[in-house]
């Protein structure tokens, strides 16, 4: 097994400029050994082959199999089964209406012409609402949870395994109580997502606790880390760009297709990890069993070789390209809510505003691996 490093995923210029040590990265070492990351892949190509084959590049990468994330064929096919009609056509079309409320109530809620920091005056909290919407959870949640937020962020800033995992147990915590809640209530329960997925089966057996708990946590960081960065990388790049932005306002259409693009150029979740089942080479490395790769994300989806200019913003591009969501069978079964999602907040954003603008002199604040986006960025409203 390698021990060289050939880079520091850690060092200060990167976490300083995340997306420019990514590019110069993949040209100068397309597939990059490092203690943090083990072997990091940033081609397009690599990454696509790496999640065309789940039997050689297996998911399961901890001892504790996350459900279904976190399981490979055919463990996994009963668990994607049951979560996919989740996020149907017909639920989607169902939560739009809850969804668009909730947007018009937070861009109503917008100052008038002044500053905010877009990521806790508004990407957490629309994140936050959102999930607690979708999946029956109390408002009362909102609070708790937007601390929670706080403290996952510190501790992801410490670099503590120990006070990364007291966050998680916390978090699993609060769902358990939740589920009591229901169990308590018995048919008064409310008929929503998370009462639904208790009393679902899997090939004829109930899921246990700890699969429920599992598979809300999957859906629920997800939401409110993915789904936030996002709002706060969609929402600065737009400031940025103000012909973009009266484009998208004349043409709200458009919005979705640019979010995906948008978020293709700058990703809101960095990366993903794989561990070899059996010996395999990728790019010029030769891996064994056992090893851990990386999948950069934030680097494939920037591929000159497939994008050329990866920071062209074009409507055009093929989007089984976009890896955005992920390919194969671990493709993200949340994309559809995802789409929703920030589809209708951009174009409630756009519509309640005459200008989005930068900050002089606020430089965004990166977030820390493994999210994307930022963690601080404050933005000019006039209305």
């Amino acid at each position: 097994m390698s021990t060289h490093n050939d880079w520091d995923p850690r060092a200060p210029e990167v976490l300083a400029n995340p997306i420019h040590a990514y590019d110069a990265m993949r040209k100068r070492c397309p597939v990059a050994h490092s203690d943090a990351m083990h072997h990091s892949v940033f081609q397009h190509a690599d990454v696509m082959r790496i999640l065309l084959d789940p039997e050689t590049f297996s998911n399961r990468t901890a001892g504790c199999a996350s459900v279904p994330h976190g399981m490979d064929p055919p463990e996994h096919t009963p668990y994607r089964r049951l979560i996919e009609p989740y996020f149907s056509p017909a639920r989607m079309a169902a939560f739009r209406p809850e969804c668009e409320r909730i947007c018009a109530e937070l861009t109503a809620r917008l100052p008038r012409d002044g500053e905010l920091e877009i990521m806790f005056d508004f990407a957490h909290p629309f994140s936050l609402s959102m999930q607690c919407a979708f999946l029956g959870w109390p408002e009362e949640l909102h609070a708790p949870l937007l601390d929670w937020i706080h403290k996952k962020n510190l501790a992801l800033l410490s670099g503590e395994a120990e006070a990364v995992a007291a966050v998680a147990t916390e978090f699993d915590g609060t769902i358990l109580r939740l589920l009591d809640a229901r169990r308590t209530a018995g048919p008064d329960a409310p008929d929503d997502a998370t009462t639904r997925l208790m009393h679902e089966t899997v090939e004829g057996r109930p899921i246990a606790d700890d699969a429920i708990v599992s598979i809300l946590r999957n859906w629920t960081v997800g939401e409110l880390g993915t789904i936030a960065s996002s709002v706060g990388i969609i929402a600065h790049y737009l400031a940025e760009r103000p012909r973009l932005q009266e484009r998208l306002r004349a043409n709200p259409d458009l919005v979705r297709a640019a979010n995906d693009e948008i978020l293709r150029m700058h990703a809101p979740l960095i990366a993903n990890r794989r561990t070899l089942t059996r010996n395999a080479r990728i790019g010029d490395k030769n891996l064994s069993v056992g090893e851990r790769v990386t999948l950069m994300w934030a680097s494939a989806n920037r591929d000159e070789a497939v994008f050329g200019d990866p920071d062209e913003f074009r409507l055009d591009r093929d989007p089984g390209l976009n890896l955005l969501y992920g390919v194969g069978v671990h493709a993200c079964p949340g994309a559809p809510l995802a789409r929703l999602e920030l589809e209708a907040v951009v174009r409630a954003l756009l519509a309640a505003t005459r200008e989005i603008a930068p900050v002089a002199d606020a430089s965004p604040i990166p977030s820390v691996y493994p999210a994307g986006g930022y963690r601080e960025a404050r933005l000019r409203i006039r209305r």
